[in-house]
């Protein structure tokens, strides 16, 4: 026997709870604490290395296709998720699927045993794994859900990707200013004490820059980290939630981007629902919440409470703030069809095509924009340093 330690929280009001258990193996921990009424956060053997770590979405996706993979095969479900808990190398990520296997094994369903980890699989994943269950479908559901977080993740990439080389050149421009404020600009001031001559009035600027961070550095760490704080809180409000959601909706140059972003995710995700076999109100309160932007999803939400009034999915989209033209128009040719999850998933890829354009448009924009931006702040600092140099010398 072996002894584990543990973090695990109560199933029934969500409380903490740490300690250790005797067991063969970290499994047989996992079961012990389910039988316990506990949900298992993380498990580890007594003094083994620190191996344990946040669950990302690629950890996830990994999850998935294993899974997929085995059950397409035709192995019992709990071999299967026997088989993928043996693979992972997250520990977070194993404790949960060893949770999941336990809940099976004692007659709990898959969509129920995978709803016990709310933080790890959300309501699209659990809607989707529930439809595959009872139509005998849960591989091609699996690989569904797979292929919907890949797709977004390699959005979310390519965005993130593009923010790269600015961030890039800020941090430089940062580091110039520093060694110009810290190290140039000071010798620029000794050596028009030594003549016992005025600083010209940018000098002066840098001087009094370079002076305040030096003797109130502290207090600028403080503001800055006072800023974050508040932001950070502000941000996480309701009201804070809704301004920075506005604000990604029509912030120049990149709200573009995000709208298309928001109507790809709807479209992709109410294809693979509805796809799946899910209701379609379901389908459309889910595809909602998994925009991602509570201004999208309020239209969405809308839409859906006149769809179970009895009006078309198309026609309630229309004319809203929020929902590009073109998801109506063509959700309506789906419906005249009887395919609207074929023309959901046209809609997901043509903006999907579209974002990868605009990517590059706005990365190929943005350049130049830092380009001047640097060479504004470049030459402003040694102007300020280089046209007191000339000015003493034309003076003696």
């Amino acid at each position: 026997m072996k002894r584990f330690d543990y973090k695990a929280h109560y199933a029934e009001d969500g409380r903490k709870v740490v300690g250790s258990i005797q067991a063969e193996n970290d499994y047989n921990a996992g079961k012990l604490l389910v039988e316990r009424g506990l949900v298992p956060d993380q498990i580890e053997e007594f003094g083994a290395a620190k191996s344990a770590r946040r669950i990302t979405g690629k950890d996830r996706i990994i999850f998935t296709r294993q899974f997929a993979t085995l059950v397409g095969a035709g192995l019992p479900l709990s071999q299967s998720l026997a088989t993928v808990a043996e693979q992972t190398a997250n520990k977070t990520m194993r404790g949960v699927i060893e949770d999941i296997l336990a809940n099976v094994e004692s007659g709990k369903t898959l969509a129920n045993s995978f709803g016990r980890h709310p933080k790890v699989f959300n309501k699209v994943y659990l809607s989707i794994v529930a439809a595959g269950e009872v139509s005998g479908t849960l591989d091609d559901s699996l690989k569904r859900i797979a292929m919907q977080q890949e797709k977004d993740a390699a959005m979310m990439s390519k965005i993130k990707g593009a923010m790269v080389y600015p961030a890039i050149v800020l941090v430089v421009i940062g580091l110039v200013m520093a060694f110009m404020l810290f190290t140039v600009v000071p010798q620029v001031q000794n050596l028009y004490a030594d003549l016992k001559q005025p600083l010209p009035f940018l000098t002066q600027v840098m001087v009094g820059m370079a002076d305040f961070l030096k003797n109130f550095w502290w207090l600028v760490i403080g503001v800055l980290a006072l800023a974050f704080f508040l932001a950070k809180n502000y941000f996480s409000t309701e009201n804070g939630i809704k301004v920075k959601d506005t604000f990604s909706l029509n912030v120049p140059i990149f709200k573009g981007l995000f709208r298309r972003l928001y109507m790809a995710r709807f479209a992709r995700t109410a294809q693979i629902l509805l796809k799946t076999g899910v209701p379609m109100l379901d389908a459309i309160h889910i595809s909602a919440d998994s925009v991602n932007n509570v201004m999208v999803k309020a239209d969405i939400d809308a839409a859906a409470d006149m769809v179970a009034g009895g009006k078309a999915l198309s026609e309630s989209l229309k004319n809203r703030d929020n929902i590009t033209p073109f998801v109506p128009q063509m959700i309506s040719i789906g419906e005249q069809s009887g395919k609207i999850d074929e023309m959901l998933g046209k809609v997901a890829q043509v903006y999907e095509d579209e974002l990868d354009e605009q990517i590059r448009t706005i990365s190929t924009m943005i350049e130049p924009i830092l380009m001047v931006f640097l060479a504004v702040i470049a030459g402003g600092m040694i102007g300020a340093v280089l046209f007191p140099i000339y000015a003493l010398v034309n003076k003696f």
